[in-house]
């Protein structure tokens, strides 16, 4: 019994052992940005260059560590994984919502990038890799940028409602993709789905402030606004927004009168963000009125 409780003891030890965590040459990482009503989610690991040649060979001749036209999984360790919960486009292409395998095959003067639909391969699959798995590839041109990035980096700019761009930042080579979403037939729905019920006055305020912010359907939202007004009654928002409805159809008078209005409602309560920004409106429009006489 004694000598089991060793055997016993002894495996124990070598599992425990065998568990051990050790940090990360190239840390795990996740990143997830809203864009309008959508969302992307990447997780990748981050190597760093520490003074190696990153991209295409060595002085020497002997490959980087990623060789051009090899495939590359966009990182280290696992596969990187990018998730859509809505349908996007990318290089005028479709892309339904989900999640994919993220690659690239870099080359000195262009890139692939590869939306993968097996998501199970460890790293970039070499040989298990097949692409006719992909769900969508594009050719990108990558730039040199000034900084050196040590760290490989992952990020998202030029955000705006409809659109944004993933950046790929390592060393001094930057990869640059943007996405597009069609946040407007998203919101629509909303918009319908809520108006058919019973709408409240914050309703038909968030419908004309959104209309009012793309830029579109701008007498509908004048008539919602009116029917926030009528129900909801005065507040600096309502009007604020009216104003720039009003301002849109190039009705400046009205528009400085619903601004004053605004201004004296979130002076009441002690907006002052809302007074600066009523304040600036009423200057331009006033000079876009006397232009226009």
């Amino acid at each position: 019994m004694k000598y089991s409780w060793f055997i016993l003891s002894f495996i124990i030890y070598n599992i425990s052992w065998g568990q051990m965590s050790h940090p990360k040459a190239s840390p795990f990482s996740r990143i997830e940005q809203e864009v309008g009503l959508s969302k992307i989610s990447i997780e990748y690991s981050r190597p760093s260059a520490r003074g190696r040649t990153l991209f295409g060979n060595q002085e020497n001749g002997e490959p980087g560590l990623v060789p051009y036209g090899r495939i590359w999984r966009v990182g280290a360790n696992e596969s990187t994984k990018i998730s859509f919960d809505s349908d996007i486009v990318i290089d005028g292409q479709e892309l339904k919502k989900g999640t994919y395998a993220l690659y690239a095959f870099p080359e000195e003067n262009k890139w692939q990038i590869v939306f993968h639909n097996n998501s199970t391969h460890w790293g970039d699959g070499r040989t298990n890799y097949n692409p006719e798995e992909d769900a969508l590839r594009i050719l990108v041109l990558p730039t040199k940028t000034h900084d050196f990035q040590e760290s490989f980096l992952i990020s998202f700019d030029n955000l705006d409602h409809n659109s944004v761009s993933m950046i790929w930042n390592w060393g001094n080579t930057q990869i640059s993709t943007p996405i597009q979403f069609d946040t407007k037939s998203i919101m629509q729905r909303q918009i319908d789905e809520e108006l058919s019920k019973t709408p409240t006055p914050q309703t038909f305020y968030e419908a004309a402030r959104y209309y009012q912010e793309q830029g579109i359907y701008l007498i509908k939202a004048l008539s919602y606004v009116d029917l926030a007004i009528e129900k909801g009654g005065d507040t600096y928002y309502y009007h604020r927004v009216r104003s720039l409805i009003l301002a849109d159809l190039n009705r400046y008078a009205e528009a400085i009168k619903e601004a004053k209005l605004s201004l004296k409602l979130a002076k009441k309560e002690d907006k002052d963000e809302f007074v600066r920004l009523n304040e600036d409106n009423i200057r331009k429009w006033k000079t876009l009125l006397s232009q226009n006489k």
